[in-house]
């Protein structure tokens, strides 16, 4: 199907492509999103840089997509531009997607929003993905500088509805989004529960995350069973977004989820996201009982191990959410350690890069 002035999006088929995995996922595509995580006493450019550093590692490898986020005010992020830091990822590879995971809608014009992203395909045209989540500012604070208060979020049908019709023309005010009203920007909604719903309605990928894996595999059943084929996407489309760790061993996988794990359950309990902290240093931490059992369950909603036991703990995600593909979502202060783990997962999925380098 055609807009009025527009291609048709390219559909996110769920057949094999050229970084779908032919190992113990058949089918299933791997990508990346990385969200520019600050590490203790590291300068915070360095942690954009390294973002950059690691899309151009995630091509070579063969990852499908490479995605950045968005976060405001936040010490442990360095992320607050995801349009401006994805035409850098895309200035700086040539072949792998790029896009948002995501660009929170309740804190944007959904004109503006379509204006950056008409812009950011028509300089890189074919490889240019939109995510859109619902998520506001997390204090008071940032939400007053930003203009957008927590109501905003319960408007996230309607500001989607209206950044879609900006690629298929004027809106009804006449108002055009140039240059997005002469392209298409595949469209992806990052939500679970309610969110999904919306998801399906609006005839979009959904891209679900988080603890809890049976709600993950309900908001997949309940997308699926809802979903309305339209010109985004004439299919359901899942992907499943997570921590995976690869080690020598498991607890040298484990060791690389601690520090992101340390500061989310920092943040429950002191109110603030801090840059990443060396493993050792954690474990030498006496931490406050309830700190310490959001630390481990932190631990225990992502994946990790040895390419064995990530092979059944993964296969096990990927077949309670039906997911077509998997967006991997490591943080960790041990950089070669990362991306060590992200080249061991390359092998053990089988994808490889386009012509085959």
């Amino acid at each position: 199907m055609t807009g009025p002035t527009g291609p048709a999006a390219p559909s996110p088929s769920p057949a094999p492509s050229a970084s779908a995995g032919a190992g113990p996922f058949p089918g299933v595509r791997f990508s990346v999103l990385d969200r520019s995580r600050v590490r203790e006493d590291r300068p915070v450019g360095e942690a954009l840089r390294d973002t950059v550093a690691l899309a151009r590692e995630a091509e070579r490898l063969g990852y499908h997509r490479f995605w950045v986020s968005e976060h405001h005010g936040v010490p442990g992020v360095a992320g607050s531009a995801p349009a401006v830091l994805a035409a850098a990822v895309a200035s700086a590879t040539s072949r792998i997607r790029v896009g948002t995971g995501g660009v929170m809608l309740p804190n944007h014009q959904p004109l503006v929003v379509a204006e950056q992203f008409g812009v950011l395909e028509s300089l890189f045209p074919g490889r240019i993905d939109m995510g859109l989540g619902r998520s506001v500012g997390f204090t008071d604070g940032v939400r007053k500088a930003l203009g957008s208060g927590k109501e905003e979020a319960d408007a996230f049908t309607e500001r989607l509805a209206e950044l879609l019709g900006y690629f298929d023309g004027p809106a009804a005010s006449g108002v055009r989004a140039r240059p997005a009203d002469a392209v298409r920007v595949p469209a992806f909604v990052l939500a679970t529960g309610a969110g999904a719903r919306t998801a399906a309605a609006a005839g979009l990928p959904l891209v679900i995350g988080g603890p809890r894996r049976e709600k993950l595999a309900q908001a997949a059943r309940t997308y699926r069973e809802e979903f309305r084929p339209g010109p985004w996407a004439a299919e359901p489309y899942v992907v499943v977004s997570g921590e995976v760790a690869l080690a020598g061993d498991e607890r040298a996988a484990r060791r690389l989820l601690l520090p992101e794990a340390w500061a989310m359950s920092h943040a429950r309990t002191h109110g603030t996201f801090p840059p990443l902290a060396p493993a050792a240093r954690i474990e030498a931490m006496e931490l406050p009982e309830r700190q310490r059992g959001l630390l481990e369950r932190g631990l225990d909603s992502g994946v990790y191990g040895t390419e064995e036991q990530v092979t059944e703990r993964l296969g096990r995600l990927i077949e309670s959410t039906g997911a077509q593909e998997v967006l991997v979502t490591t943080s960790t202060y041990d950089r070669a350690g990362l991306l060590d783990s992200y080249r061991r997962l390359a092998r053990l999925a089988r994808f490889t890069p386009p012509d085959g380098d």
